[in-house]
């Protein structure tokens, strides 16, 4: 009995000093990521940011608690705040919809150019120019969130250079929002469930992949929106339909190391969120990688614009007062802002 009682207590233990371990590993690394991220934001090296320096990445006056127009560390810590400190949620289950047997307009991957595969697959071998010419550069548009709303905003920027961490030039390809562990991520429109993958070798880690149609946006285009890092698989299949606000799947921190090939268990948690388009429904699957036959990278605030042009070029060449993008939103209750939009954030928001 007392061996029993003492074998007990010390899995107990044993669990407690792994949760608090893992737990320090977390919130250590998400401080070293925050010291990182200010000092490559600081470009003048005065301790502060400034609202050109934020370069949009949302909710500057919000973080900006004193008002005096700048942002010191300790109120940019607060956009990764709680994220290390969460319990990862196991009760998120997305409702059931339509399940297509067939996708039209999935094709063979033999029909994929060779520039598009490389622009929007960026393999070792492919040149990274390829995927800048095809819109993976930075158009200096950033989210704005209705007033009685707080929103998740962005760390990792769209097309943000990551010359240094990588040993060649490379692009973000997509933005990113820290979130404790669990948070829904959810479907910013309409859609079909077109891809949905384990990650245990990529960097994007547990994946699910939808395609828009033009009804489902409003936009005359093919819209396909990747949710990347999951903490678990969705409870979903290819060719499910989902609803606007619909549940994808918990946030965690899934992916590998590129430096390390395995699992990078110091990475905050986050959803990587990219977007592509396409004036066709036709795509294919290259290397766990969703790639529209005639695609081009879009940054994820055009698509909150709800119309043409959205290119990237074309977003790049806005006048300043228009790079600031208004953000539709969902509210935790379901209700959204404006009330009849078609498109969402990522996230739910807070309203206040």
């Amino acid at each position: 009995m007392k061996r029993a009682l003492i074998t007990s207590l010390s899995v107990v233990l044993i669990t407690f000093i792994n949760i608090a371990f893992m737990g320090g590993i977390y919130e250590a690394a998400a401080k070293d990521r925050v010291a990182r991220d200010f000092g490559l934001m600081d470009k003048d090296g005065d301790d502060k940011i400034s609202v050109e320096e934020w370069n949009r990445r949302g909710n500057f006056n919000r973080l900006d608690l004193d008002a005096d127009g700048y942002l010191n560390l300790a109120e940019v810590r607060a956009l990764y705040r709680a994220a290390w400190k969460e319990n990862k949620s196991s009760a998120i289950k997305p409702l059931a919809g339509e399940i297509l047997t067939e996708i039209d307009g999935r094709v063979p991957e033999g029909m994929l150019s060779k520039e598009v595969r490389c622009a929007i697959g960026r393999f070792r071998r492919c040149d990274p120019k390829s995927s800048v010419e095809r819109g993976l550069f930075p158009t200096g548009l950033g989210p704005v969130f209705p007033r009685n709303a707080s929103c998740r905003g962005i760390d990792d920027y769209y097309a943000m250079p990551y010359g240094f961490k990588r040993k060649r030039d490379s692009y973000h390809g997509g933005i990113d929002m820290p979130a404790p562990w669990g948070t829904a991520m959810i479907a910013i429109a309409n859609g079909t469930v077109v891809a949905i993958f384990k990650g245990d070798k990529s960097p994007r880690g547990i994946e699910i992949v939808l395609r828009h149609s033009p009804e489902d946006t409003g936009i005359p285009l093919w819209i396909y929106s990747a949710y990347a890092h999951l903490d678990r698989l969705p409870d979903m299949v290819v060719g499910q339909k989902v609803a606007m606000g619909q549940v994808l799947g918990p946030t965690g921190n899934s992916g590998i190391s590129p430096k390390t090939g395995k699992q990078n268990k110091g990475r905050r948690p986050a959803i990587h969120f990219s977007t592509l388009y396409s004036t066709s429904k036709q795509y294919s699957e290259s290397q766990n990688i969703i790639i529209p036959l005639k695609g081009y990278w879009l940054d994820p605030n055009a698509f909150y614009r709800g119309k043409v042009p959205l290119d990237t070029a074309a977003m790049k060449a806005l006048p300043n007062i228009e790079k600031a993008v208004p953000i539709p939103v969902m509210f935790e209750d379901g209700s959204t802002n404006p009330p009849n939009t078609k498109l969402v954030w990522p996230y739910t928001c807070r309203q206040e």
